[in-house]
């Protein structure tokens, strides 16, 4: 998905059908690397959506 804004609502869309998401498995579903998916979901907390991340083996996000 090469359009930002369209990738960012996707996340949205994703973490509002599961609770928690692994950052591999997000990254996967949509079609991105794991830097990319860091700055779409630091483009969400940039617009108010609490995103919580959890670092180690089993970390991921999901929204607080």
């Amino acid at each position: 998905m090469a359009n930002t804004s369209l990738r960012t609502l996707r996340l949205l869309s994703l973490f509002q059908t599961q609770r928690y998401w692994s950052g591999a498995h997000l990254a996967e579903r949509l079609g991105v690397s794991a830097r990319t998916l860091r700055r779409d979901v630091d483009r969400l907390r940039e617009l108010g959506y609490p995103v919580e991340a959890h670092r180690g083996i089993d970390g991921g996000y999901q929204l607080a």
